[in-house]
């Protein structure tokens, strides 16, 4: 198996140095460089091709949802996860709308930060419920009420897609066949008009349409 190659992009060095030693231990994760600034982040990634960057959003030249931005124009099949110390709404709406497949505070386990590299790098979205929840629901409006409407299997499939969970994994959930949960997820995205899981899962969550936790 190919190592996920990973970039860490953090303006502390303990943070870059922390995550470093952490990855180090996983066989199928290979820390390819450490940046402290977004310049510095897009001239490496041109560099050293990563898979995944680790994103911080808050730096001293441009911040993460900037650096996101021109990552992913330049680095097709990059993945970029916004890993932060808080919760901004501005920043989180930001750097979703950059492109980044994933969103996670800096208080998550080692174990939550290498599954969500795993994970993104299958194409799941991987994101912090709890904390899109908080910091992607915007003030109610004519428009925000809206709601598109899901059949109950729609969103049973809904709700796991947001929990991060592969259509095998919902297709075992719920005792159907994989190739039914890709028709769901296809109406679920044709449906809210959006290209993608993560972006599905972030307009679900600015509707108020997830509970908390699947059963």
């Amino acid at each position: 198996m190919t190592a996920i190659r990973v970039l860490l992009v953090d303006d502390h060095a303990v943070v870059t140095d922390g995550l470093r030693s952490l990855l180090s231990l996983f066989d199928d994760i290979d820390v390819v460089g450490a940046a402290q600034t977004g310049a510095a982040a897009i001239a490496l990634c041109a560099s050293v091709q990563p898979d995944v960057v680790l994103m911080d959003l808050s730096m001293p030249d441009m911040d993460g949802a900037e650096t996101t931005s021109r990552i992913l124009t330049n680095n097709l099949g990059v993945r970029v996860i916004a890993l932060t110390g808080y919760l901004d709404e501005g920043l989180v709406r930001a750097v979703i709308d950059a492109g980044a497949s994933g969103y996670l505070l800096k208080t998550v386990s080692g174990d939550d930060i290498v599954e969500a590299i795993r994970g993104v790098v299958k194409g799941r979205a991987t994101m912090s419920l709890e904390a899109l929840t908080h910091a992607t629901r915007p003030e109610p409006s004519p428009e925000t009420d809206y709601q598109p409407s899901l059949t109950d299997r729609e969103m049973a499939v809904l709700q796991r897609v947001a929990e991060g969970e592969t259509n095998k994994e919902i297709a075992r959930h719920l005792s159907v066949s994989p190739g039914t949960v890709r028709v769901h997820v296809s109406n679920i995205l044709a449906k809210f008009g959006v290209e993608n899981r993560t972006a599905a899962v972030r307009y679900a969550l600015r509707h108020d349409l997830l509970t908390d936790q699947v059963d």
